[in-house]
């Protein structure tokens, strides 16, 4: 089941981004898809869907903006790093 999120875009907007009406929807997407991933509502296949992409992209993508893969605690970090 596919859902539709309607949101009114005042053409100024899109004049300050510079950004064509369909780039700024791509960036959103991909926004709101990064942030739910961050929140732990969505695992990041889940979120690479969302924003139309391959998981192994977005987890490129999240990497270069300084979003943490995965959210290990420090003893999970410490059976890694053991091993």
């Amino acid at each position: 089941m596919s859902g539709v999120i309607s949101i009114d875009l005042p053409e100024d907007v899109l004049l300050a981004t510079g950004q064509s009406r369909e780039e700024f929807v791509r960036e959103a997407k991909f926004l709101l898809a990064l942030k739910l991933f961050e929140l732990g509502r969505l695992s990041s296949g889940q979120a690479a869907e969302l924003c139309d992409m391959q998981r192994i992209d977005f987890l490129l993508l999240l990497g270069k903006m300084g979003i943490a893969i995965a959210d290990l605690d420090e003893a999970e970090m410490e059976r890694e790093f053991a091993e």
